[in-house]
């Protein structure tokens, strides 16, 4: 299969959004962090205004303090959320009539209720970053880059790095990076394609290897979850398409207030984990799957597994006609159902199907 993830964020994120090195990455969520500040505020001690002045331009959001703070476009929908109004009708409006949308809201429609601020001062205007509820649990971003650097470098040499082009290691260049970043969250695809993992009979009977990777994404301000999701592949192409997939896994984690702690119970260890695995472990797991004969009717195998009927004959052709034999093995299993999914337009329900597959690894 093929996985786009890396390369949706290739095809979309602008100049600014795009890093060289886990080490400059590290750098501006350190700095980021630094000026930024956390705060529980009741919504009917909120207040917008518009505003403009030298300083202001828009609408600024005022607390308890008195110190007005400019929303950024996130932000500004998060208010809007919890005022239960429109975004974006919201963003058509004179910034007055917008402000008095959104207070009546806050104050008037809705029971008083805690927001939780995430504040930023950097020298320049003071930002409102998000507007959550009062128990989000923040994964900093800093902290996840500082595990992936730790344990992996600056992601742009070594063993593991931003993919190289076709199975070809490259400089790393704003253009081919994969590397990104913004105000409002962080994607990073990093692979070992040096260590290649042999496997006999891969495909047709021949040899073949795969190279390991992963992405690991997350949002400060509430626009993603966390998350974490390991594979191997054949190789990722010039627009950052990830080809020859398989054994997909993925863990994500919800801003809930012990999320933070499950980052460090859980998944710091597994990013350990993957880091140092050797090869002979996958290895062995799809020599495993190979040996695995499906001893009941494979149709019954299969749809006791939750797998449609439609979907068991379509795999069963698909092994057919690309390994020339009857499917046989859980091996075959996978590489008939993986040959389906190529085949559905509609990337959900593919990569819906492709999990399905890969949990017969375990079985």
């Amino acid at each position: 299969m093929e996985l786009t993830q890396a390369s949706r964020q290739w095809a979309t994120r602008p100049a600014d959004e795009r890093y060289t090195s886990l080490i400059d990455m590290l750098a501006h969520f350190r700095a980021q962090r630094i000026s930024s500040r956390e705060v529980v505020v009741p919504s009917r001690r909120i207040a917008v205004d518009a505003v403009a002045d030298g300083s202001h331009k828009g609408l600024v959001i005022t607390g308890p303090n008195g110190h007005a703070y400019a929303p950024t476009n996130w932000s500004f929908g998060q208010l809007a959320q919890l005022a239960d109004a429109p975004a974006g009708y919201l963003r058509k409006l004179p910034a007055e009539l917008a402000a008095d949308c959104i207070n009546v809201g806050l104050h008037a429609l809705r029971d008083v209720e805690d927001v939780g601020c995430l504040l930023y001062r950097n020298g320049g205007e003071p930002v409102l970053r998000a507007a959550t509820g009062p128990r989000y649990g923040r994964i900093w971003n800093a902290d996840i880059v500082q595990g992936l650097v730790d344990r992996f470098g600056d992601g742009a040499t070594g063993t593991w790095r931003v993919p190289g082009e076709f199975g070809k290691l490259m400089p790393v260049t704003t253009a081919n990076t994969t590397l990104f970043a913004s105000d409002r969250d962080m994607f990073v695809f990093l692979a070992d394609e040096t260590n290649r993992i042999e496997i006999p009979n891969r495909r047709a009977g021949k040899m073949g290897t795969f190279a390991r990777g992963f992405f690991v994404w997350n949002s400060e301000v509430g626009s993603a979850t966390f998350g974490l999701a390991t594979f191997l592949f054949d190789y990722t192409c010039c627009n950052r398409i990830v080809w020859g997939a398989q054994d997909f896994k993925q863990i994500t984690l919800r801003h809930t207030a012990s999320a933070p702690l499950r980052f460090i119970d859980e998944i710091t260890p597994a990013l350990r984990s993957y880091a140092a695995a050797s090869d002979s472990s996958v290895v062995h797991a799809i020599e495993d799957a190979r040996k695995h004969v499906i001893k009941d009717k494979v149709e019954d195998f299969l749809a006791n597994r939750k797998f449609s009927r439609t979907t068991i004959a379509a795999a069963m052709t698909a092994h057919k006609l690309e390994e020339g034999r009857p499917l046989e093995t859980v091996w075959d299993a996978v590489t008939g159902l993986t040959a389906v999914a190529r085949s559905i337009e509609h990337q959900d329900v593919r990569v819906d199907l492709e999990r399905a597959a890969g949990k017969l690894m375990a079985a």
